[in-house]
């Protein structure tokens, strides 16, 4: 694709979360718009929110259209346009992040048939983890289960530490290939990522985005001999509605929040659950990142990006305090308007916050696997976009 083009092309982002949508449209590497659901998405909705953001914007020369796709498989290993082929065979992924892929899948096909004339690039989050060294990627289970079903780590949160560690670098004021950080996604879902020379050598979270760290309503990691001994007393549905939706910080907290602003002032009050929730968290959370380190050279940085690691300053002071014998200390500042440094000056390793941008992300890696295809030369006409009436902006 022309330069000139992918300089001014308009690309629509769609990232479908596991009960939320967000729209974006960037240009330039700037938003121009926005549209951000808290809901889950069926294939329903998902008509209706692409039907209402794109009818505000008939007069945008939209050139191509990203989606977040959680978990690729070995079917989307890097960013691919979408094709009827790879959205049926993306179909028989579901099961592995149940949560995550009916959504993205749903938001796909309203979005192939609103848009037909461009280019649809699924950008997947395991992408960044694909290339995983064995010693991190392999389970030790038997390799007749792990050649028939495809059993390994792949990784998650790819497209938020894709543009976490390009902003480290910058902020760092140093290459890629010099630097050996440490990443903390910390939101609704959460892991830790260890990236040497730009790549990522090792991460929490495993075959499904289930692994790893406690989440807002997660479980994460937990004695898989325990698992066993809970389906001779509950059903499979039962444990997965439970490990999947009623865990986490929910779960620790006896049902009062998975939110950690919530469980900060609730500890505050006096609430015991609350503060067990968060402790329990700090722990893990350190953790991982104590042992992603083990997988590095050495540690020039710890990176905090997601919603929790971007403006929860009481989580990133607990996690820190257990992390002095890797040379962290405490931060000194509490939340940044943007991002940067939040230990002191001159410290050992340093600290960052990074504000999660996976909509300018997805945009950047849709661009460039567009670079060599082709993309229309005229926009979409606008007699090709529903004319069916659109919800108020309200009801985004």
């Amino acid at each position: 694709m022309d330069e000139q083009v992918l300089e001014s092309a308009a690309v629509l982002t769609v990232n479908a979360g596991s009960s939320s949508l967000r729209l974006d449209l960037v240009q330039g590497g700037s938003v121009i718009d926005s549209a951000h659901a808290e809901r889950a998405v069926d294939p329903g909705s998902a008509r209706e929110e692409l039907s209402a953001f794109l009818g505000g914007h008939f007069d945008r020369d939209i050139r191509a259209v990203a989606h977040r796709l959680v978990h690729g498989g070995d079917v989307v290993r890097a960013p691919t346009v979408a094709d009827d082929e790879t959205a049926e065979a993306l179909r028989g992924l579901t099961d592995l992040a149940p949560l995550h892929l009916p959504p993205a899948l749903a938001l796909l096909e309203a979005a192939r048939e609103q848009l037909p004339a461009v280019p649809h690039v699924l950008c997947p989050d395991t992408a960044f983890h694909a290339g995983l060294p064995d010693e991190a990627a392999v389970y030790a289970l038997p390799a007749e289960w792990r050649d028939r079903y495809g059993l390994r780590r792949y990784g998650f949160h790819g497209l938020s530490y894709a543009w976490a560690a390009d902003r480290a670098c910058e902020l760092l004021g140093r290459p890629a290939y010099e630097l050996d950080l440490v990443l903390a996604h910390l939101g609704g879902g959460c892991s830790v990522t260890a990236v040497s020379g730009g790549r990522s050598v090792d991460t929490s979270m495993g075959f499904t985005p289930l692994d790893g760290l406690p989440m807002s309503k997660r479980s994460g990691s937990v004695d898989p001999g325990m698992l066993v001994w809970l389906l001779g007393r509950l059903s499979l549905e039962e444990l997965a509605e439970g490990l999947e939706r009623r865990s986490g910080l929910l779960g620790l907290s006896r049902g009062r929040s998975g939110d950690t602003r919530e469980l900060v002032a609730a500890e505050r009050d006096g609430d015991e659950a609350a503060g067990l929730a968060l402790r329990v968290f700090a722990h893990r959370v350190s953790r991982e990142i104590a042992a992603a380190a083990t997988s590095l050279r050495r540690l020039d940085a710890l990176v905090f990006t997601g919603e929790i690691g971007w403006d929860q300053p009481e989580v990133r002071e607990a996690v820190c305090r257990r992390l002095g014998l890797l040379g962290v200390e405490p931060p000194v500042l509490g939340n940044r308007s943007d991002d940067g440094p939040v230990s002191a000056q001159g410290a050992a390793v340093p600290v960052l916050v990074v504000q999660v941008r996976e909509e300018l992300q997805l945009a950047r890696e849709c661009l460039a696997a567009l670079a060599e295809e082709p993309l229309p030369e005229e926009p979409l006409p606008e007699e090709s976009l529903p004319e069916e009436s659109l919800p108020a902006e309200e009801d985004l």
